[in-house]
């Protein structure tokens, strides 16, 4: 009931042909994952949203602990909700039947692996909203290697601050322990402000804020973003060179003996221009 079924998961992701992991989140493949990393949120909105439409994929204006990192990872996502009494039993039981130990945020950091994202969606309370504090960030470190993404507060801020490979995005600090919330839902789809998150989604976080890419999506993210830094070292050097104008070069379509320069010059260098290039 509170972690979706592996089956759910995959209808409600459908778009993704490829490998799923075994709760059935779409699992974009490592390699992907890695090449992410040099992708900007303008390069990743440039497909996502002026491509394909998806305009409700970015959220800015974080906390963030540690700007100099790019945190990338595939989304495990999580959603707690006001304190019902009632609801929270229910929960409790369900949590305890299951086998479930600890308080429920615990629950979910329980279940991540290596290259996940656990973004969490705790209606940007920080007040006795403070999904993580030290001993919860240094277990979802060694569990991921990669962030976390909270709606939400985080406690123990000096602690987790110590940790600088750990990529955390927060909405603020309280020294407040988490208190009268109730998680009712893993691997759902959420809201992060004004973005909805999938389970499986590509985190993508950075100084700009965070873009979550849908996985079927992922590849061309990255196949444009590297083919944008490719033009840009191609079209610097010829404007070095003397060879074109500013105005040949800064726009968004090249000329055809542009492009046919483009490409050899590609290939010159061991290199494959996208076939869209």
């Amino acid at each position: 009931m509170i972690f979706n079924t592996p089956e759910r998961v995959a209808a409600l992701t459908p778009r993704w042909t490829g490998e799923r992991a075994a709760d059935g989140r779409p699992r974009v493949p490592d390699d992907l994952i890695e090449r992410m990393r040099a992708v900007t949120n303008d390069e990743a909105w440039g497909v996502i949203e002026k491509q394909h439409g998806y305009r409700f994929q970015f959220e800015g204006d974080w906390l963030n602990l540690h700007p100099e990192l790019t945190l990338v990872g595939r989304a495990v996502t999580a959603v707690m909700v006001p304190l019902r009494p009632d609801l929270h039993e229910a929960v409790q039981e369900i949590g305890e039947a299951e086998g479930r130990i600890g308080g429920q945020n615990t629950w979910v950091i329980d279940t991540l692996t290596e290259n996940d994202v656990l973004v969490v969606d705790l209606f940007a309370k920080v007040r006795d909203g403070t999904f993580i504090g030290d001993n919860l960030a240094t277990a979802t470190r060694a569990r991921t290697g990669s962030g976390i993404v909270i709606h939400g507060g985080i406690r123990d801020y000096q602690r987790v601050n110590e940790l600088t490979d750990f990529a955390v995005f927060c909405r603020g600090i309280d020294p407040s322990a988490i208190a009268e919330v109730t998680l009712v839902g893993v691997n759902v789809p959420i809201r992060i402000g004004n973005a909805t998150v999938m389970p499986g989604d590509v985190v993508l976080g950075t100084r700009s804020g965070v873009t979550f890419v849908p996985p079927h999506l992922a590849h061309e993210v990255v196949e444009t973003s590297e083919d944008v830094r490719q033009r840009d070292v191609f079209g610097k050097l010829r404007l070095s060179e003397g060879i074109y104008t500013s105005g040949q070069i800064d726009v968004s379509v090249w000329a055809d003996d542009i492009e046919v320069d483009y490409e050899r010059w590609c290939a010159e260098q061991g290199l494959t221009p996208p076939a869209s290039g």
